[in-house]
């Protein structure tokens, strides 16, 4: 039997002690399935004298991760700190410069630093693995960096973090607000104190630019993509939505186009009987369109310790099972050095649908300007409609709801912007765009 794989785990939050016993309780088994045995021989965390459930017998501790790296006796560094710099930079970049294989959970490392640690870990002819990094326990990683090779992307979009979902899930099945359905979710624990970098979709962002890097053969970047977060979508969004036959949904979309690629995350209007519609509460989900298979839709648990810690631990028998010093699979999907430039594509070419909300004065004259100013722009309306719970009164506000035709970006925003200019509109008109999934 093959030597020992010697693992050192970095941070020992949910998901690293979730790991490390997993790997101590099921040691045998995996013993079998790989060929050789997996023993956690070093580990490091800010608190040494915290009790999470895991043997420490014959386990080195480090209080730097950067020293671990360096220096402990293994073949594997696991970093699960989180954060794109800092602690978790240096001791990737240590350990992969020393020549350790490396798996890491980390998407805000990967989207700022992926091509460069790529470039290393392809010198070093050693494995940076990172399924957990995008969609928890759902191998989409792999299904891209593996088993579709050969077949030519056209789209990839899907629903990639869970506490938005959870939110407009919870909004949609009783009627909550936005607030109350996020105070619900940071009570669970689904959401952060701070929850910004989940729901104004910072967290899709850096999922995404991942994903389109592995589909479409370019550079990662993720400060090109348009971003929307979930704190504008309004009950009344939803209602109305629901009335049209469709459901709202934080999307990350990535798509190839004439002029580039498009890459978007933002609230997204899907079918009511579209598959994705049905994803709810804290799952994820991700369908990748390509010419060879149609459509692939994954969908299973994004997040939580036991889902990463799942994710985590396929990457470190992918290790186990491979060749002694093969690199078996490009870090990207191709070898850095011939990933392409990222070519943008411009979110005013973009073309589609749209849900259009204006609350506007009572007064005549309204429906005929604005349709007036959608003509203007040759956006054809598939459908104009009062939305209001109360009659129509003097003085009353009303709420106009509008849904067009596939039709571009920039013509959508010029005839709203000519709308505010009119004097009826009552505050900010709210625009979500329509996707119409395959599948």
């Amino acid at each position: 039997m093959a030597d020992a794989l010697k693992i050192g785990v970095a941070g020992l939050g949910t998901v690293g002690a979730s790991l490390v016993r997993i790997l101590q309780q099921r040691a045998n088994a995996l013993t079998v399935a790989c060929g050789r045995p997996i023993r956690v021989t070093a580990v490091t965390a800010r608190d040494a004298t915290k009790d999470r459930g895991i043997l420490m017998d014959g386990i080195a501790w480090y209080a730097d991760p950067s020293e671990m790296a360096e220096k402990a006796d293994i073949d594997v560094f696991v970093e699960l700190i989180g954060g794109a710099e800092g602690a978790a930079e240096r001791s990737v970049r240590a350990a992969l410069t020393r020549g350790l294989h490396v798996v890491t959970a980390n998407k805000a490392l990967l989207s700022r630093h992926g091509v460069e640690l790529a470039k290393i870990a392809e010198q070093k002819s050693r494995l940076l693995n990172y399924e957990a990094a995008v969609a928890g326990g759902i191998p989409v990683i792999k299904t891209l960096r593996e088993s579709l090779t050969g077949n030519n992307f056209t789209r990839i979009y899907g629903i990639m973090n869970g506490t938005c979902n959870y939110i407009l899930t919870r909004m949609e099945r009783e009627g909550l607000s936005f607030a109350d359905c996020l105070k619900e979710a940071q009570r669970l624990g689904y959401a952060e104190a701070d929850p910004s970098f989940d729901i104004e979709g910072n967290d899709t962002a850096h999922k995404l630019s991942i994903l389109t890097t592995l589909a479409f053969g370019c550079e990662i970047s993720a400060d090109k993509i348009y971003l929307e977060g979930i704190t504008n979508i309004s009950i009344e969004d939803i209602h109305a939505a629901a009335d049209l036959g469709y459901r709202i949904k934080l999307l990350g979309v990535a798509q190839k186009t004439e002029s580039g690629i498009e890459q978007r995350v933002h609230p997204t209007m899907v079918p009511l009987d579209s598959v994705i519609a049905q994803v709810d509460g804290v799952t994820n989900a991700v369908a990748l369109e390509s010419d060879i298979l149609g459509e692939l839709l994954m969908v299973g648990p994004g997040a939580g310790g036991n889902a990463t810690a799942s994710a985590v631990l396929g990457d470190i028998t992918d290790i186990a099972k491979s060749r002694p010093g093969a690199q078996d699979v490009p870090v990207l999907g191709r070898p850095a050095h011939l990933l392409e430039p990222y070519r943008q594509a411009e979110m005013q070419s973009h073309e589609g649908g749209y849900f259009i909300r204006l609350t506007v004065q009572d007064r005549t004259g309204v429906f005929a300007s604005i349709a007036t100013r959608m003509a203007e722009n040759a956006i054809s309306l598939e459908s104009i409609v009062q939305h209001s719970k109360e009659p129509a009164a003097p003085g009353r506000p009303q709420t106009i709801i509008l849904v067009t035709h596939a039709t571009m970006e920039s013509a959508v925003r010029t005839a709203v912007g000519a709308i505010k200019g009119e004097g009826y509109l009552i505050g900010e008109p709210q625009v979500i765009r329509i996707e119409r999934p395959k599948g």
